[in-house]
């Protein structure tokens, strides 16, 4: 998948003078992690925002977004909104503030614990 390069500037723009920030390539996009923790992304033409999922359901009944669904499920928290749907400086900024809003108080990623191996003793030779 081709990243919209003239919605990843206007995310970019939008974003400046953000702290802890980095830019990561997932989900076949191109995701700001803000504090550690995945914010915003954008592929093809639509970004994705972690948004509160306690307050989901109010902004979709306002605003143009789909929610997430991954293999079946929906993903609790994200949406995407299409680029058609944020057009104006003032739009792509409201998904914006609302993902570094929930950024603020979301809980971190959960660390993938390193697999170790086991070594075992090789048996002692009797001589």
């Amino acid at each position: 998948m081709a990243i919209n390069e003239k919605l990843l500037d206007r995310v970019r723009k939008s974003m400046e003078g953000q702290t802890n920030v980095e830019e990561k390539k997932m989900f076949g996009g191109l995701c700001f992690m803000v504090n550690g923790k995945m914010c915003i992304c954008i592929r093809n033409d639509e970004i994705m925002c972690r948004i509160d999922p306690e307050s989901i359901g109010s902004i979709l009944s306002k605003k143009k977004a789909r929610p997430m669904i991954h293999n079946g499920h929906l993903m609790k928290g994200f949406v995407f909104v299409n680029e058609e749907d944020i057009k104006t400086k003032k739009e792509i900024e409201y998904w914006i503030q609302l993902s570094l809003e929930y950024n603020k108080k979301s809980p971190p990623a959960k660390k993938k614990a390193k697999k170790t191996t086991l070594k075992t003793p090789s048996p002692k030779k009797n001589k």
